[in-house]
């Protein structure tokens, strides 16, 4: 009885000093200076940020690695990796992060920068990649109030993880580059590893190969089709509907503005597959998955490059929008109706520094699956960001669509949205009574949309947007709005 007493109230004292340090670092968090912040942005907003300096890092400033989401009884969380463990945070109604918990990794270092996560049912599976790491697994069904570690892994079948993709129809993991340990020392690296996790805490091994691949750098899965992105050997695409016994479907080893093949999402419609290579200067790929399995490159699209040759590093799709953590450039959001792919939003996460030209620090991880629509992006450098993007409005407008106005006409009682087509810069807005009366002047900035209030009353107006072009000259354009 007196060691169970010891025990909780060792825990309940351990709660207690996680709990102080981060109510720390969100003291901290009201002297963060903005302009440490990234202001470029268009056609999203920052709701919330959080940061840490007291977190173990290097000379590189990396303190940050992967980011998930996480959605139970109609409240999100979002959980972000360190250098020390595991961060859990409530995404609240206000918009805020509001932090729930704190689990340290089994490997705690300045080195530990590689710890990415995916969930199943009410339990997180948490990867590390450095050092002693291991498989943790935690419970999420304490929350709002807390999280429970109930399982920390390595042994022969499991120990250090890249990365992880959970099948949950199937109840299957795949680990990624698996370094198992015997006796505290390293095995060697397996490209891939399955397991059963029917049982959540207690994983069972099922298969485990190819043996010709070096690595399997990243996975995604869906009805049994899995494609593995395999690094400078590229991309092969399995079928593992027997999970014991997988099929080689198909390989992709060579294509044009090939790097090293880091990883890729496949939209719900099960056809657009969106990858990216982890090399600086190359494009993204926007691919269509074949009958036969086989991927054929559609397009290539991306950062401009500017002072130096950019790098994507994770991306998560729709049907609509490719949604990418692009290390230094931060977020960016690409329509894929549009052929290629046009950007249509972005918030840089990482402000470059003057002479600053390594292309692998800033934004890492996405999260962008939530009902809300909002986005979690993890920055290694500067920290945890929230983000809102008015999907649903976006899925209305095609990236060709010219000036356009909705709805009109309208009514005396609702609001007027006028969206101002992508390739329009330093926009100015105008409308004018029927008198020629200007009743509203808008500068626009960092928008493509729009909305006014509705003050109007019955009657014609006119609705002037003046521009500046792609060839930098100064034009305008009329249309008019009518109110019913």
């Amino acid at each position: 009885m007196e060691q169970n007493h010891k025990k909780c109230m060792s825990n309940e004292f351990d709660k207690f000093l996680r709990l102080a340090n981060h109510l720390f670092v969100s003291l901290n968090l009201l002297f963060l200076p903005f302009y440490y912040l990234g202001q470029d942005y268009k056609n999203c907003n920052l709701l919330d940020h959080w940061y840490s300096d007291t977190l173990l890092t290097n000379s590189s400033n990396v303190r940050f690695s992967g980011c998930w989401g996480y959605t139970q009884n109609g409240v999100e969380y979002g959980i972000i990796g360190s250098t020390e463990g595991h961060h859990f945070f409530q995404l609240t109604q206000e918009n805020k992060f509001k932090f729930i918990d704190f689990v340290p990794g089994r490997f705690v270092s300045s080195q530990a920068i590689t710890r990415e996560y995916k969930t199943y049912k009410n339990f997180l599976y948490a990867s590390g990649d450095e050092g002693s790491g291991s498989l943790q697994i935690i419970d999420l069904s304490y929350l709002p109030d807390s999280v429970d570690l109930v399982a920390d892994i390595q042994n022969t079948e499991i120990g250090k993880i890249h990365n992880l993709f959970i099948d949950s129809t199937n109840a299957l993991l795949y680990a990624c580059s698996v370094t198992p340990f015997l006796n505290g020392q390293e095995l060697s690296l397996v490209p891939l590893k399955v397991f059963s996790i029917e049982n959540p805490i207690n994983p069972i091994l099922l298969w485990q190969g190819p043996e010709d691949l070096f690595e399997v750098h990243d996975i995604y899965v869906k009805d049994g089709i899995a494609i593995l992105n395999c690094g400078y050997e590229g991309i092969r695409i399995y079928n593992f509907s027997n999970p014991s016994q997988p099929i080689l479907l198909s390989n992709l080893t060579v294509y044009q503005d090939q790097g090293y093949n880091h990883q890729g999402w496949l939209a719900p419609n099960g056809k657009t597959y969106v990858f990216a290579d982890e090399t600086a200067g190359t494009k993204i790929k926007k691919a269509i998955l074949n009958e036969d399995y086989s991927l054929s490159i559609q397009n290539f699209f991306g950062s401009d490059y500017q002072a130096y040759e950019k790098t994507p590093h994770n991306i998560q799709c729709t049907d609509e929008f490719a949604f990418v953590a692009y290390y230094n450039d931060g977020l960016r959001i690409y329509d894929l109706r549009s052929n290629p792919p046009i950007e249509i939003a972005y918030y840089d996460t990482y402000t470059d520094n003057p002479g600053n030209v390594f292309s692998m620090w800033g934004a890492w991880g996405i999260y962008s699956l939530f009902p809300s629509q909002r986005i979690l992006i993890s920055d290694r450098n500067t920290g945890f960001y929230l983000f809102d993007f008015n999907q649903s409005f976006f899925s209305e407008i095609h990236p060709n669509d010219g000036l356009k106005i909705f709805p009109n006409p309208g009514s005396q009682n609702e609001e007027i949205n006028v969206f101002i087509p992508f390739d329009y810069e330093a926009t100015f807005l105008t409308i004018f009574d029927m008198a020629g009366k200007k009743l509203v002047e808008k500068s626009i900035e960092n928008t493509n949309i729009v909305t006014i209030d509705s003050l109007f009353v019955s009657g014609v107006y006119t609705l002037k947007i003046e521009y500046t072009d792609y060839l930098n000259e100064r034009k305008s354009q009329i249309k008019k709005l009518v109110i019913k």
